[in-house]
């Protein structure tokens, strides 16, 4: 087991307030004593920001990302043939040049923790449209790392750790079944496999996090749950047999299809240990509204560990001392869990 993790942090999309957070998440304690944090990006933007939030801490250029660092120096690797356009990127709007850093560096760091360089991976947010402007057409991290990782059975997963708003013993995290895709696509995207299999993957998401027996509810899709078939009939004919299937198949402690409108409440008062929701605002604004900067996004089903803060570029406040780094700091902290740390 992994007792002091190296943790790669991507810069995301530099014009917006990935950079900062990243930086102030490398300055701060807890990190430090959880993990050794190894920024992806290039120095020059990362010397930047510490003169812009005044600390006072070099910056250790890595030729090698496995090459040791000195303490109290952030460290700091910049793939080989990366863009160096990157560096007059303008801060707070899309640049094809913050677009193609973003994904090279993702790159970077998901082919070095395949290998085992990094026991995870920590990403600051990038722009969809950055990366459609530099030619990479995905919907966002979660489908390029699959596609890196070479899986198909993945899910975004949001993860609240046990607080004064979630009151699981073990946090509380939500999985969708659909994600990236327009609302009027939903119900011909889901399946009875595809509940299934996402209830299978958060169900074995909360165990890694010490949860022996997770509590796992299952959202229904039209309001009431359908009301008996009035509002639709995907509850009794899609999602209700995955439920079902999942009980049998692992004795699992799976309910539903619930109505979400009440759902969310009962998960975060401590009925339940996690929530499967059927598309992405369903389950993505009912938690930021419970917690939104403690909220840590996590892609399950990859053979490495993946987690994001769930907020994105911000470009509207990047340069203005607004940017706050506790959902960074948060995800590190959930990597370095999952990596085997002992976090404090």
């Amino acid at each position: 087991m992994i007792s002091f993790p190296q943790i790669a942090l991507t810069l995301g999309d530099v014009a917006g307030i990935g950079p900062e957070v990243v930086v102030r998440a490398c300055l701060d304690n807890r990190v430090r004593i959880a993990c050794q944090p190894v920024v992806i990006g290039h120095p020059e933007i990362v010397r930047r920001v510490i003169a812009y939030v005044g600390a006072k801490v070099e910056v250790a250029e890595m030729s090698q990302p496995d090459d040791r660092v000195p303490l109290g120096q952030i460290a700091c690797w910049n793939p080989p043939g990366s863009s160096s356009d990157v560096v007059d990127v303008p801060l707070g709007q899309n640049d094809r040049h913050a677009g193609q850093a973003a994904f090279e560096y993702l790159v970077a760091a998901t082919q070095e923790t395949l290998k085992g360089t990094f026991a995870a991976i920590t990403t600051a947010p990038l722009s969809k449209a950055a990366l459609h402007l530099a030619g990479h057409h995905y919907p966002g991290h979660t489908e390029i790392l699959a596609e890196l990782c070479g899986v198909r059975d993945f899910g975004m997963m949001l993860f609240l750790p046990s607080s004064s708003s979630v009151k699981s013993p073990h946090g509380l995290g939500v999985v969708h079944v659909t994600l990236h895709t327009s609302i009027r696509s939903v119900p011909d995207l889901i399946t009875t496999n595809g509940v299934l299999e996402k209830i299978e993957l958060i169900q074995r998401f909360m165990e890694r996090v010490g949860c022996a027996a997770p509590r796992v509810a299952v959202c229904a899709l039209n309001p009431h749950a359908g009301e008996e078939g009035l509002f639709g009939d995907e509850e009794s004919r899609l999602i209700a047999p995955a439920v079902r299937t999942a009980c049998e198949r692992s004795r699992l402690s799976v309910s539903g299809p619930h109505p979400a409108d009440t759902l969310f409440r009962r998960a975060a008062s401590g009925e339940f240990d996690a929530v499967v929701a059927m598309y992405h605002d369903q389950g993505h604004i009912a938690f930021k509204l419970i917690s939104f900067q403690n909220a840590v996004n996590v892609t399950l089903g990859l053979p490495i560990i993946r987690t994001s803060p769930s907020h994105g570029t911000a470009f509207d406040i990047v340069g203005q001392h607004a940017a706050d780094p506790s959902g960074m700091i948060g995800a590190i902290l959930v990597a370095a869990r999952l990596a085997g740390a002992e976090v404090r």
